[in-house]
């Protein structure tokens, strides 16, 4: 199981190509995060409510669980 933190997750590109990639049964997003709420909006729609929070500025690193994959739209960093 991989287990990835989604930064600035927009709609969720990021997280539906590795769940392409490695099958979505094999991908765990235990974090994301997005500020536009017409994005969450559609994200919600797409994965689903859970893990999703809000603003990255106001949240403090510890807050973000244990992952292998901390991808971003901008970066991606293993």
């Amino acid at each position: 199981m991989i287990r990835i933190a989604d930064l600035y997750a927009g709609i969720g590109g990021i997280r539906l190509g590795f769940e392409q990639a490695f099958g979505k049964e094999n991908v765990d997003c235990v974090f994301t995060s997005e500020i536009d709420k017409h994005a969450v909006t559609t994200y919600s729609a797409n994965f689903g409510e859970e893990n999703i929070y809000g603003d990255i500025r106001e949240i403090s690193a510890h807050e973000i669980p244990n992952h292998d994959i901390f991808a971003n739209h901008f970066l991606l960093l293993v």
